[in-house]
């Protein structure tokens, strides 16, 4: 008789940017990530240039992933527009993308959204001025209420639920430092941690700053970490994706 499982492993990975000439050069990765893991997670930028080609080369390279793949979009998967074939081309192949909405997997559940940039902490963009300016900052409350409300349906059924937050922009300017402090609005948004704290997150991965820190932690004490695959490489040229045991209550 088999023991109560007590933790589930999820691999995690950001910023792939898979290309037309990638084919074949992730399979061998994909299956070594299901030897090790229970669940993988792809935090944005999934395509190089937003195209529907990139998105079919992904789709056959997960082919050789047999555990449950979970994503969200980037901004490069909006580049050309085609954002919405290419979520169709990847959930045909059985990979979920989040847009807020959540799943539960070994009764943990995940939910996910783009997210969007505005800053952080005291130099977090606000809503004034021009309606072009409104309207940046409007993108970042959309995605932070997306996010939040599609944790809490998550609650609805288990109020208990141990819930990870995927993200393609940071919640925190922890996680971004390294990259050049002019962008940094343009990286992330504070707005994202709200929902984290709000619903008691355990833990939020994202990506999309190359040159930021692997981890962080937000100021209400969720642990954030930033799994773009230049960052994940620097940590450890051999293994491009990041490992986290999570405990079952």
């Amino acid at each position: 008789m088999m023991g109560k499982k007590v933790k589930t492993t999820i691999a995690a990975l950001a910023d792939i940017h898979i290309r037309v000439s990638d084919k074949g050069r992730w399979a061998d990765c994909f299956e070594e990530i299901a030897n090790k893991a229970d669940v993988l997670l792809i935090c944005g930028d999934l395509t190089d240039t937003g195209d529907e080609d990139e998105a079919t080369v992904l789709a056959a390279e997960l082919k050789s992933c047999n555990i449950p793949v979970i994503g969200v979009l980037g901004n490069h998967d909006y580049e050309k527009g085609r954002h919405k074939l290419i979520r169709q081309i990847l959930q045909d192949s059985n990979m979920v993308i989040l847009d807020g909405e959540g799943i539960v997997i070994d009764n943990i559940g995940f939910a996910g959204v783009k997210g969007f940039g505005g800053g952080f902490d005291e130099y977090m963009l606000s809503m004034f001025g021009e309606e072009s300016m409104k309207s940046f900052v409007q993108e970042a409350v959309n995605e932070s209420l997306q996010l939040d409300r599609a944790l809490a349906r998550l609650e609805q059924d288990n109020p208990n639920i141990l819930k990870i937050a995927l993200l393609h922009y940071s919640p925190i300017k922890e996680t971004v430092i390294g990259e050049p402090e002019q962008i940094f609005p343009f990286l992330g948004s504070s707005r994202l941690a709200d929902p984290l704290h709000r619903r008691k997150v355990y833990a939020a991965f994202h990506g999309h700053a190359h040159a930021g820190q692997l981890d962080g932690v937000t100021s209400g004490g969720v642990r954030v970490f930033n799994v773009a695959l230049p960052i994940l490489r620097n940590e450890d040229q051999a293994k491009p994706y990041y490992l986290l045991d999570v405990p079952h209550k």
